[in-house]
């Protein structure tokens, strides 16, 4: 069956929007268009031919389709068991955060073979597009643009060493916990710092271990436990420690603690009887 559903997420709380769109299709064909913006596909299941730039592109499972604003091109099944994909349209600046140079950063190659990156890409894409929480789509696709730009297009990787990381990392957390219902966005993290958002996550994974947004959702879980354990329900814990609703915290509580909140909650409540 044919279906095409498209997800408006947002980079940081008042950030610009990032569309997502996930998409099978039989027998659709696109027209020749163009887009303002960056295309970025990651195939997961049939085949597609895309005409561009005079040439018939045929991605697979797994490849990743980078087409560039301004470009005409089309798309259409291959075979007849369709095709599947998923795609995002980010603004140039998503890919040029941790490059050199001015302009465009230009792909050689449209078709890109990365297993490691495609699947990076489609994961963010699939859970983002479930739960698109602001800061967790700025901290992941961001980065993974950059990565897109540094390894496959003809910009030049700017410097991974950030002075004073440490303490730029721990600045940031100490933000994001002090404002743990509405966490400022990472742009203006990084501005505040004279960085880019780049500089900042790189300086926040390397000393942390882990990007901002998980490490705001595992502080969010240890405030809801103690919320929790005070008998509050799960409905009511996820919106007083930040969580878009029961099932964004039942996501993250599961990661951290193994169990649903609910299921912590009942056994907390019968070990005290």
């Amino acid at each position: 069956m044919e279906q095409a559903r498209w997800t408006r997420a947002r980079l940081g709380r008042c950030g610009p929007p990032l569309d997502l769109l996930t998409a099978h299709f039989d027998r659709h064909a696109y027209a020749s268009h163009t887009h303002e913006q960056f295309s970025i596909g990651i195939c997961v299941g049939g085949s597609e031919v895309i005409d561009y730039r005079g040439d018939h592109l045929r991605p697979g499972p797994g490849s990743i389709v980078v087409l560039a604003p301004g470009e005409m091109h089309t798309g259409r099944p291959a075979a007849s068991e369709g095709y599947a994909y998923r795609a995002l349209y980010p603004e140039p600046s998503l890919l040029t955060d941790g490059t050199l140079g001015v302009g465009l950063p230009h792909f050689r190659e449209p078709l890109v073979d990365d297993p490691e990156l495609a699947t990076a890409l489609r994961r963010a894409h699939t859970e983002l597009s479930a739960f698109p929480d602001p800061l967790e789509t700025e901290s992941r696709l961001p980065w993974l643009l950059t990565a897109l730009a540094r390894r496959h297009s003809t910009a030049r990787a700017t410097s991974d060493t950030v002075p004073g990381a440490a303490h730029i990392a721990h600045a940031v957390r100490d933000r994001l916990a002090d404002d743990l219902l509405e966490p400022p966005s990472l742009a203006l993290l990084a501005a505040e710092q004279g960085l880019s958002r780049y500089q900042l996550l790189r300086a926040f994974r390397t000393t942390m271990g882990i990007p901002p947004y998980a490490w705001l959702a595992q502080h969010r879980v240890h405030r809801a436990r103690g919320l929790l354990e005070s008998g509050l329900k799960p409905a009511e814990v996820a919106s007083l420690v930040g969580f878009a609703d029961q099932a964004h915290l039942t996501r993250w509580f599961r990661r951290v603690v193994g169990v649903t909140p609910a299921v912590y909650r009942n056994s907390v409540q019968d070990g005290r009887r």
